[in-house]
């Protein structure tokens, strides 16, 4: 396949060369894409040093697939040039996630509803994924009603401009502040820009996104904070279902849900958390324990690295379904370039 990545020399970028490689995706010509000032660098893919393009010398290009990490305004603009040309996008911005014409998609749940028409995939929130993914076969079962999710997000969220400003803040060095406040030994309860309602984008983005992806009758509620961390993100969760469960059958269902890894046992103080996340593909669920206050509800705790399954794992694991299904179409080209 011809593959373009947009936002070749960001963070999510970076990672996105990564699992291409680590999942063995099928490449024959990688088409690194950043903005004009970028245009000329070269970056490393394996041993190949492929020369980074600007966005219309890409959409000339006609890539296979075009993977997106680049922002909103990025997406909204140039995605549509590229589906014009038969390059099917894959989005990892906000920008098309709620747009009704176009899926949100995370393969393990919902990537059955892809088909050829679809040219602009969208890929959903780091937060929402590791939520949906750990919620997808407790609600096949026992039918979600309610969730209240208690983020606790990595800096690496915010791109390179919150990593330096910890490490300035851990080195008492004066720089750049990427939050309005100190983020060293600080917690802040502001992902995104507030809304009218009171909460941030990053929360509206999990109650509207579940919702999208898994049913519409799901009531979320969230608070979303940053914290000095940089492996990944965590959250708390507790969901009230319709129906009764027993603790050893919701073990069982996400124990054998794909993209699930089971860390759960306190005898042992095994637990998930951002330190064992970091740099891997899987969502890892643990501090599975029934909610004594009411009754049909379960708390537990989701970690996942916001880069990877948040991000830029995902975004490949589509591109490898539409490839799978035969959606997808190989190159012609018989080896790794860029020309």
């Amino acid at each position: 396949m011809r593959v373009a990545v947009v936002g070749a020399t960001g963070m999510v970028g970076g990672i996105m060369f990564k699992v291409l490689r680590e999942l063995n995706f099928p490449i024959t010509e990688i088409i690194p894409v950043a903005s004009e000032r970028s245009v000329g660098k070269t970056i490393d893919f394996g041993g190949i040093e492929a020369k980074v393009v600007g966005l219309q010398t890409a959409v000339d290009m006609v890539p296979d697939i075009a993977i997106f990490s680049a922002g909103g305004q990025t997406s909204l603009d140039w995605a549509p040039k590229f589906a014009e040309k038969g390059t099917v996008v894959i989005d990892n911005s906000s920008a098309w996630r709620m747009d009704p014409t176009k899926k949100l998609i995370v393969p393990e749940i919902n990537g059955d509803l892809l088909t050829a028409d679809d040219k602009i995939i969208a890929n959903p929130n780091c937060s929402t994924i590791q939520l949906v993914l750990a919620l997808k076969p407790l609600h096949d079962k026992y039918k979600v009603k309610r969730v209240i999710v208690s983020t606790y997000q990595s800096i690496t969220g915010t791109g390179m401009k919150a990593m330096t400003q910890l490490t300035n803040e851990r080195n008492s060095v004066s720089g750049e502040m990427a939050y309005h406040y100190t983020i060293d030994q600080n917690c802040i309860p502001h992902c995104d820009d507030f809304t009218e309602n009171g909460y941030t984008k990053e929360e509206m983005k999990l109650t509207n996104e579940t919702k999208k992806i898994l049913d519409p009758s799901i009531n979320v509620t969230a608070t979303a904070v940053r914290v000095p961390v940089m492996g990944g993100h965590s959250e708390a969760v507790n969901v009230e279902f319709e129906n009764e469960f027993d603790l050893s059958e919701v073990r069982s269902l996400l124990h054998n849900q794909a993209g699930i890894t089971l860390k759960d046992d306190p005898t042992t103080n095994s637990y998930p958390m951002p330190l064992y996340a970091e740099g891997k593909n899987d969502v890892f669920v643990g501090r599975i324990r029934r909610d004594e206050s009411q009754p049909n509800t379960l708390n537990m705790w989701v970690v996942a690295d916001n880069l990877r399954k948040g991000a830029a794992t995902n975004a490949v694991q589509i591109a490898q379904l539409l490839l799978d299904k035969g959606l997808l179409v190989h190159s012609s080209t018989s080896s790794v370039t860029n020309s």
